[in-house]
């Protein structure tokens, strides 16, 4: 029938378990990073120690960070190409969506932001020992370039954290509206089990782990 889209339920499943896995392991680990992580380096007595530490912490769980961010783009850039096609929604769902992509937009551009800049600091000196105050506010000794890129994190750094927390808002108000009241013309989209088994979404989060340990083995490896 005209208009009908077969979805497979394993990439159904896949992608959104995906999507929710990256959304969770990002902003956890961005949230922990700013509020918890960049505080606590002001427990390390040397100004270059901190920075040293902080850029290495950074670059290592900038792998998870991407990865996860990544997952959450991709999974729900697959949803909106089928399932949540406007059409396919009722109208509080499509405005909800169109929030949703907006906040995505802005999470993936400040978080590639974030990405770069947090790599220009970490160059700033040998092995990243930049004297700082915190991970993102600068000492006197900082020097100035470090300083303003410094200052640059913490903005968008915050940024980042409310975009995150938007989306988690956003996906769980459709989620709730998508159960209170399915809508009929999603109801027509027949589903198709994708052969005989297919892939259990439990298998997402740990192919996605295992996907960032060997990236994180690359990076070590990398840097030796």
């Amino acid at each position: 029938m005209k208009g009908i889209t077969v979805v497979s339920n394993s990439l159904a499943y896949g992608t959104r378990a995906a999507h929710d896995v990256g959304l969770a392991l990002w902003l956890g680990g961005t949230t922990f990073g700013k509020v918890a992580h960049n505080p606590a380096l002001r427990n390390i007595t040397d100004l270059a120690e901190r920075g040293k530490v902080a850029n290495a912490a950074w670059n290592s769980y900038n792998v998870v960070n991407t990865a996860g961010l990544g997952a959450a783009a991709l999974g729900w850039g697959a949803a909106r190409l089928t399932e949540t096609q406007p059409q396919r929604m009722s109208e509080r769902e499509r405005q909800l969506s169109k929030a949703k992509d907006i906040l995505m937009g802005i999470a993936v551009s400040s978080g590639v932001a974030n990405g770069a800049l947090g790599a220009k600091l970490a160059k700033s000196a040998p092995e990243g020992a930049v004297p700082v105050e915190t991970g993102t506010q600068p000492a006197p000794e900082t020097p100035r370039s470090a300083a303003g890129v410094q200052r640059a994190l913490g903005v968008l750094g915050t940024l980042n954290i409310a975009a995150g927390v938007a989306l988690v808002a956003v996906n769980a108000v459709l989620a709730q509206e998508n159960y209170s009241r399915p809508t009929a013309r999603r109801a027509l989209m027949r589903r198709s089990n994708g052969g005989s088994g297919g892939v259990t979404p439990l298998l997402v989060p740990a192919g996605l782990a295992g996907a960032l340990a060997a990236l994180d083995q690359l990076r070590r490896a990398a840097s030796n």
